[in-house]
Order: structure tokens, then sequence, then C-alpha cells
């Protein structure tokens, strides 16, 4: 069965631009997987270790028959592919790639929690979700325009418009 899915997606090493760019290329090949859209990009403060470059950050909605715990493979795959090393928690990156949401449902298995545990409580995610989906449900936490009212707006700001 086909599913919506959504991709968080930051960069704050190694052009992080191209690298969210490549991130996107790559995902438009995932077998069984059709890319649709993507967000604008947006920058944003660090989150828990705070000595490392601001991030770029956009979401990219993809249509895929894959199953989550194989697309999740296939995310960890596309990040050691453009150079990710998991050196500590919130370390820098050259690319992070984390599913937010596979359609409604919910799961929590051992290595996937979605939709993902902290994403309303980020501006850095649920911005660039609403730029392309606005009016979102997401499982176990409501509407996506309620989310919003809960983050700060302002902690991110559009580096790149959609056709820019």
């Amino acid at each position: 069965m086909s599913v919506k899915a959504y991709i968080g997606m930051g960069s704050n090493l190694d052009q992080p631009k191209q690298q969210l760019t490549l991130a996107c290329a790559a995902l438009s090949q995932l077998p069984h997987t059709q890319f649709i859209q993507r967000s604008s990009f947006y920058k944003s403060a660090p989150v828990g270790y705070l000595d490392q470059p601001d991030f770029m950050n956009a979401v990219a909605e993809i249509q895929t028959t894959l199953e989550p715990e194989i697309l999740l493979e296939a995310l960890l795959t596309i990040e050691k592919e453009q150079g990710r090393v998991r050196k500590f928690l919130n370390a820098p990156r050259t690319l992070d790639l984390d599913l937010l949401l596979y359609g409604l449902q919910s799961i929590d298995v051992p290595g996937l929690v979605v939709p993902h545990p902290r994403a309303h409580e980020r501006a850095f995610v649920l911005v660039p979700l609403a730029q392309i989906a606005p009016e979102l449900f997401i499982p176990l936490r409501g509407p996506l325009r309620e989310l919003l009212t809960k983050v700060d707006p302002n902690s991110v700001s559009v580096l790149q418009e959609l056709n820019g």
C-alpha cells in the first residue's frame, strides 16, 4: 500500500545547501518511492550541543510503498553516503534525515518511533512542514496548525524560497 511520508532534513557541515539538495535527489531515487515536494530551506540554531554552526533544515514529502523500517534503513544509508559520522549526541553533521511521519501510523519499535518523538516541539520541523502540508494532522499530537502555536516561528528563518 502506498503511504505519504515526511522526511525532516538537516545539515550544518560541508555545504549544507548542497547536502540537502543531494538528499532530495537521493530520496527521488529510492525504489518504490516518488518524491513529491520539499519545503524551502530554513536556518535554525543548533539544539542540545550549542558549540557548532547553525543548521539548514527542510522537510520533504514522498509517496512510498516501502515499509517504515526499510525506509529508515534507506535514510540511514543516504546519511552515511553523504559523510554522516555519529560522534556524539547532537554533534555537527553533514546530513540528518528523520522519518517524521509515515501516513497516519503510530510506530514504536526498537530504533524507530513515528511520529518523530520531538518533532512537535521543534519549529525547524513544524514551520517547513506547514509550508508544504498546512492541513496535516500529526498522530498522537493533533493538527499541525495547533502545534505551530506552541513553538516560536521566529526561531527559524527562510533561506531559500521554493522557486529560488
